[in-house]
């Protein structure tokens, strides 16, 4: 245990969003300062709100949080607030420091020395590449000199460099910093604990160790409390058995029928509330649309023809142009596509969802012609309840919105699949059961993925590297 002091520590934190269900349930646990502690939990577990939490955004409906006096939080979101993609790099920093009216160049570039960004401050936000926000959104976080970092996902985005980069940064992080994050593998170099939300009982568990230690006493707590369980239920049934013989046909019967019950109230509220596992999407399949001709023909940068079953991978470092690439294409600047194509279009930040519908509303709109049922059907295979379909897009976890789009393409049976990193703010669980559904989509895919257990996996990719930043309007 860290002999830091506290400066973090929710006691009996119960939360719970208006007219829907409880997310956070008498939750407990403290961080120390100058550690780094990551958040896990399925999709809708409480992570994110956690944050907002820590930064005044939500107020709890009962118990309290804790901050040390004079502590100051920062975060680096998943992803730019739309209201803030058309200002200036200045215009955006100056969001962040209100207060400063003088010299805030100077510490915008001394901060992007620090998170290894070199671009034009004149830039738009809009303009920048998902791996260039990705620090943008880190730097603009740093600014602020917070006693407290949290990063959201912060892998989201990021090539292997940028994932480098970051891992080391954190590694030699001196500063207290809470992490949502889905990647294994970069949580295991810098965590020193783990807070485990579970979306079923609603409460954290907390954690000290490595993450991959951490998953295995969780794993190993899981059996204890489920052999635990299995022994009680056992006793239960034994005694219920004696109840049924003895029949309370004597005083003395009865009496002592009475004591069994008692004890098997007891034994009833020994039972733990069992941890459950993340529910994993079962496989699925993207039907392609019916033979429509020619798909499409890509003109920019190079010409080439897609027909059904080819899959082209766009390569590059971040920054270089690949996501302007896809909007072109998708736009037609960059490609000619048969106007009878449904294009099934899978974004970064969610560009084709309309956050102001609801996520029934929202799969109703790629497909309205699909009986109410079956849509209900589809959704439930993507862990889309009755009540989240209730839901507006904007309220949704990111790996909420994530399975929302995967639930519009299998409804959509879209002729041609364009997917920018198709495996952003989706649980690991999900990814390996997503590749294979894509792999064996049967139409053209057009992708950017810097996930090598995604794009090693859709066989028969063949690579577009591009050699030069991409500048097209769209």
């Amino acid at each position: 245990m860290s002999k830091e002091p506290v400066i973090i520590r929710f006691d009996n934190v119960s939360f719970e969003y208006p007219n829907t269900k409880v997310i956070l349930d008498e939750a407990n646990f403290t961080v120390h300062r100058n550690s780094i502690i990551t958040i896990v939990g399925q999709n809708g577990a409480g992570k994110s709100t956690i944050f907002k939490l820590l930064l005044g955004k939500l107020k709890p409906q009962s118990g309290k949080i804790l901050l040390e006096n004079g502590t100051k939080i920062g975060i680096a979101e998943q992803m730019v607030p739309a209201d803030k993609l058309d200002l200036d790099i200045v215009e955006y920093f100056k969001t962040a420091l209100p207060e400063k009216e003088f010299g805030i160049e100077g510490d915008i570039k001394k901060i992007f020395e620090t998170v290894n960004l070199d671009i034009p401050l004149t830039r738009k936000v809009r303009e920048l590449s998902g791996g260039q926000k990705a620090r943008l959104l880190l730097a603009y976080a740093l600014i602020t000199n917070p006693d407290v970092l949290l990063l959201d996902e912060p892998t989201n985005n990021l090539d292997t460099d940028g994932v480098q980069f970051l891992t080391y940064f954190l590694m030699n992080y001196e500063k207290t910093c809470i992490v949502i994050s889905h990647d294994a593998d970069f949580l295991n170099c810098f965590t020193d604990g783990v807070l485990n939300l579970d979306v079923h009982t609603h409460k954290v568990e907390q954690f000290v160790g490595d993450y991959y230690d951490v998953v295995e006493e969780i794993a190993a707590k899981l059996e204890r409390d489920r052999q635990q369980n299995a022994r009680l239920e056992r006793s239960i049934k034994e005694r219920f058995s004696k109840i049924n013989r003895l029949g309370g046909k004597s005083i003395a019967m009865s009496q002592l029928a009475r004591k069994i019950r008692t004890e098997i109230d007891e034994d009833r509220e020994d039972m733990v509330e069992m941890r459950k596992e993340d529910k994993t999407i079962p496989d699925f399949t993207i039907p392609n649309q019916e033979y429509i001709g020619e798909i499409i023909r890509i003109t920019k940068p190079v010409e080439t023809l897609l027909v059904k079953g080819m899959r082209l991978h766009i390569k590059g470092p971040n920054g270089i142009g690949k996501s302007t690439l896809l909007r072109a294409i998708l736009s037609g600047e960059a490609a000619k596509i048969n106007p009878d194509t449904r294009v099934g279009y899978y974004s970064q930040d969610f560009t084709e969802l309309d956050f102001t519908q609801t996520a029934f509303e929202s799969l109703v709109s790629v497909s309205p012609l699909t009986r109410h049922q079956e849509i209900y059907e589809t959704a439930a295979r993507f862990l889309l309840t009755g009540e989240v379909l209730q839901a507006k897009v904007e309220s949704l976890s990111e790996g909420q919105k994530g399975l929302l789009c995967y639930a519009r393409l299998v409804l959509q049976k879209p002729g041609l699949l364009i997917l920018d990193e198709p495996t952003n703010h989706i649980n690991f669980r999900h990814i390996p059961v997503i590749t294979r559904a894509i792999d064996a989509y049967e139409g053209p895919i057009i992708f950017v993925s810097h996930l090598a257990e995604f794009y090693e996996n859709i066989k028969n990719a063949r690579p577009l590297h591009l050699r030069e930043r991409v500048n097209l309007e769209v």
